[in-house]
């Protein structure tokens, strides 16, 4: 499983890093990002750069997902 944010519909609200920390983190900016590990996708963020999720957050990362009320959280299945 692989994680993305779209920046442009991220409200800030935080949910996604409260439901799953370990795969998605607040930036200075006030917008979500994903991660692996420490390394954040920041740059460029979006579709640009996707981060591979590990086995034990796949359902967290599906919840957060689903919670997030910018909608901005993109899941993609190998």
């Amino acid at each position: 499983m692989k994680v993305w944010i779209d920046q442009d519909l991220c409200t800030g609200d935080g949910l996604c890093e409260e439901i799953c920390p370990s795969v998605f983190t607040l930036q200075d900016d006030g917008l979500a990002y994903v991660k692996e590990g420490s390394d954040v996708f920041n740059n460029p963020g979006g579709s640009g750069q996707m981060a591979i999720v590990p086995a034990e957050f796949e359902d967290a990362v599906v919840e957060a997902s689903e919670e997030c009320p910018g909608e901005c959280i993109f899941v993609e299945n190998d």
